[in-house]
């Protein structure tokens, strides 16, 4: 006869196999072509482990870190009606940023809500001078995005629309812990709702459900995005719309900041197709068990047997879905693992952070430097010479114009704090070795 201390420590070390089978510990998607991955690079406190995969026939999501001597940048996108916004966010939402953190000495919660702000001014003068002459559709496609930038001991995280951020944290006996930092801006939330109710009292079908999935105005879960303009500026609405005098969707992110502290592991950044799949306690518990290499990868390929085995399939036999084809399992989805070492926080990197764009696969040295370039300027003035006096020269006016992206395919709720249980396997079905 079994104990139930024997049957406890056989639970125990079995802690997810109902999530994915990864008891061998071997990672897998090497060959898999819908698959880009980074397994482990280094940031201004620690390293990083990036993921993406593709479902869509155009993949929609983008990821974007940015690891300064200074600080890291952490952005994913979540693009919907097609690619244009979030790839136009991903090019420019952190060059907004640093440029105004630079002007202003240092980064706060205000800089971030500029930066969402020229963004989404920038995408909209796009709107308007592509939309009559050679593409209207792109009123119709926007963009969730989530920022992450920590900065001198302090997270600062924004967002829009339903991309989320979970901090892994230790308590008592190194158990772990997960904490949604990031409000969902999703219809689905009845809060949610009722907000939009109550924003819009003389509309009554503001949001309703179609389908079983509550929507505003009908057409789109979130009511937070990058542009969406047919939702906010009454000239580029569908036709089929009925007239509103207000925007129906907004632009101005949820923004929280968090003082560092020793608890804080490790914080998890991802689009919602990573979410409709495993809750934040799940994912949490993944990252804490397993190690580093890889584990932004070890995430999406636990989501797709989740995916697999929701539509009674094979894992292997999901890998045979072409993109396109296998948005009806899942969506495209985005990953960023950071993780935090304290050790490092008061130290700046050794060597040059490079820039990393998750799915259209590119790099280059990182940006990301705002107190040395106030330093650097602060050099200029005090090296002037005084001998002669300064001639007067008219400053030139230089236009700040907005980054386009090439046309490259690539190929609300408070945070609560849950401790992650561990939940033993109901069904023997076979596991898969990835």
């Amino acid at each position: 006869m079994v104990s139930w201390l024997d049957r406890t420590v056989s639970a125990c070390c079995q802690p997810l196999g109902r999530y994915v089978g990864l008891s061998s510990g071997v990672l897998g998607g090497e060959d898999y072509p819908l698959l880009w991955y980074r397994d482990l690079e280094k940031h201004s406190c620690g390293e990083f482990s990036f993921a993406v995969v593709q479902a869509n026939q155009v993949c929609e999501d983008y990821g974007h870190v940015e690891p300064g001597r200074e600080g890291t940048f952490v952005g994913v996108y979540d693009g919907h009606g097609g690619h244009d916004a979030s790839r136009f966010a991903c090019d420019n939402l952190s060059r907004h940023l640093i440029m105004l953190a630079q002007e202003k000495g240092t980064i706060d919660e205000e800089v971030l809500n500029n930066a969402f702000a020229a963004t989404e001014d920038g995408f909209l003068s796009i709107v308007k001078r592509e939309f009559h002459i050679l593409d209207p559709a792109i009123a119709s496609t926007g963009c969730c995005c989530l920022v992450g930038v920590i900065w001198k001991r302090t997270l600062y995280v924004a967002n829009l629309g339903d991309c989320r951020a979970v901090l892994g944290h230790t308590g008592r006996f190194n158990r772990i812990f997960a904490e949604q930092l990031t409000n969902d801006h999703n219809a689905r939330i009845k809060e949610v709702r009722d907000e939009l109710r109550a924003l819009h009292p003389d509309d009554p079908n503001i949001v309703s459900c179609v389908g079983r999935t509550w929507r505003v105005k009908g057409i789109i879960k979130v009511t937070r995005a990058i542009g969406d303009v047919s939702l906010k500026k009454p000239e580029f609405a569908h036709r089929a719309m009925e007239p509103f005098r207000r925007p129906v969707v907004r632009a101005d992110p949820s923004v929280c900041s968090r003082n560092l502290q020793p608890c804080d592991r490790f914080v998890i950044f991802a689009s919602d197709g990573l979410w409709d799949l495993l809750s934040n306690e799940e994912a949490v518990q993944i990252v804490h068990t397993y190690p580093r290499q890889g584990i932004a990868r070890r995430l999406v390929l636990s989501a797709l047997n989740v995916a697999a085995r929701a539509r009674k399939l094979k894992y292997g036999d999901l890998m045979n879905y072409d993109k396109g084809v296998r948005r009806a399992l899942h969506d495209d989805i985005t990953v960023v693992v950071i993780f935090i070492d304290h050790e490092m926080l008061n130290d700046e990197l050794t060597v040059p952070g490079m820039s990393v764009r998750g799915f259209v696969d590119t790099h280059q040295p990182s940006h990301f430097n705002i107190e040395q370039e106030v330093a650097t300027e602060s050099e200029l003035i005090e090296t002037e010479p005084t001998e002669t006096e300064p001639t007067e020269t008219e400053p030139t006016d230089t236009e700040l114009t907005e980054t386009e992206p090439t046309e490259t395919e690539p190929t609300e709720t408070e945070p609560t704090e849950t401790e992650v249980t561990e939940t033993e396997p109901t069904e023997t079905e076979p596991t898969v070795t990835v």
